[in-house]
């Protein structure tokens, strides 16, 4: 009946039509808030995931420190959520180019600037950059705790990096930048690889109270880990970004439930003509390709009304649903709806999203980050 209820909400939109249940939206910031203020952890959500200067209010509101963008144009599109706040961006993501670097620059004469930073070269580039705009710029030297994608491979080598941001006029060293992003585990098996990331962490730590360098900030955090951020007990903040929404992902890595997904796309049937398949008006363009990491047989999504339908095949503007082994299968015209495997590129296809009020109502939601890139 609640699942009815939510699609009957949705029948007057032209699909695909991405909606947002902000109810659901709701608890899912005040129960990550719940957990992280009695464990004495700052929450500064990444907003790559929403993009949105309405849902980073309501994060603000909640207790949020500030939040995390990935890009600079991110963070210049998200500024006006900061209204009833003092502006606070960390860019997650090193910057390296000239052109970027002066926008951080001239965004840091208005906001608490911040980046996570993991070469000389980005150090030397950032720094330049704050003395021709006059501003300083805040600095996370990034450490790589298993992921392996950025952050200095050794605490000593973050050591060296560390010395050379405190050493860089227009810079200021605040601190250490992680991303756990390599745990996946099922959260009751999580105690071992965070104990690896604390132990790493906690190295780091060591050496830089033994260099006297800054380490007021201690910044990490994922979707994954969230509600297992007190196993690290180095961390001061965390940035998750999926849990606001919830997809697929989280749902079959045992994060989350079916309903706690606030973000649905709503598709109809187009096509029945191939034996045991239907077809519906979502493709690439509105899913993308993304596989679900945890489970990556199961498919581009779920679809709700039909559990027992997978959508096997994505082309642009075309979802394929094999629907063999559904006891009834949907009908030409039928609306259905599909909670994708990761909601975050999809927000990015958007320009605006259907938000889906209390009583029902909808009104349209702006992306206002959409395709901000670099």
């Amino acid at each position: 009946m609640h699942l009815k209820k939510r699609h009957a909400a949705s029948d007057s939109v032209a699909t695909p039509a991405l909606v947002v249940d902000a109810q659901c939206v709701a608890r899912n910031i005040e129960r990550l808030t719940a957990y992280a203020a009695p464990h004495g952890i700052a929450v500064r959500p990444h907003a790559k995931t929403h993009k949105s200067v309405e849902l980073v209010r309501l994060q603000l509101a909640a207790g949020a420190c500030g939040i995390t963008v990935a890009k600079v144009g991110e963070a210049e599109a998200l500024l006006p959520s900061f209204s009833d706040h003092s502006p606070d961006v960390l860019v997650g993501y090193p910057v390296v180019d000239p052109v970027r670097a002066e926008r951080l620059a001239g965004l840091a004469r208005t906001a608490t600037v911040r980046v996570a930073l993991d070469s000389a070269f980005a150090v030397d580039a950032v720094g330049a950059a704050a003395r021709m705009a006059g501003t300083t710029i805040g600095v996370l030297v990034d450490l790589d705790v298993g992921m392996g994608r950025t952050g200095v491979p050794t605490p000593e080598a973050l050591v060296t990096l560390a010395q050379a941001v405190a050493a860089t006029p227009g810079l200021r060293l605040d601190g250490i930048f992680c991303y756990p992003g390599h745990i996946w585990a099922k959260p009751a098996e999580q105690a071992a690889p965070l104990a690896a990331v604390a132990a790493k962490l906690q190295e780091a730590i060591d050496l830089f109270d033994r260099h006297g360098l800054c380490r007021e900030i201690v910044s990490g955090g994922s979707t994954p880990t969230a509600y297992q951020s007190h196993l690290v007990p180095q961390v001061t903040e965390i940035r998750p970004g999926t849990y606001v929404f919830n997809d697929m992902n989280t749902v079959h890595g045992g994060f989350c439930t079916l309903d706690d997904c606030a973000a649905r796309i709503v598709c109809t049937v187009v096509s029945d003509a191939v034996t045991g398949q239907v077809v519906l008006d979502g493709g690439t363009k509105t899913f993308t390709s993304d596989r679900c990491g945890p489970a990556p047989d199961s498919g581009h999504g779920f679809i709700v009304e039909y559990p027992d339908a997978t959508i096997t095949k994505l082309t642009e503007e075309h979802g394929q649903v094999d629907v063999s082994r559904c006891g009834r299968r949907p009908r030409v015209g039928e609306r259905v709806t599909v909670i994708p495997n990761h909601i975050c590129p999809c927000i990015n296809l958007q320009d605006a999203v259907w938000w889906r009020e209390a009583d029902g109502h909808l009104r349209t939601l702006t992306v206002d980050a959409r395709g901000l890139l670099s």
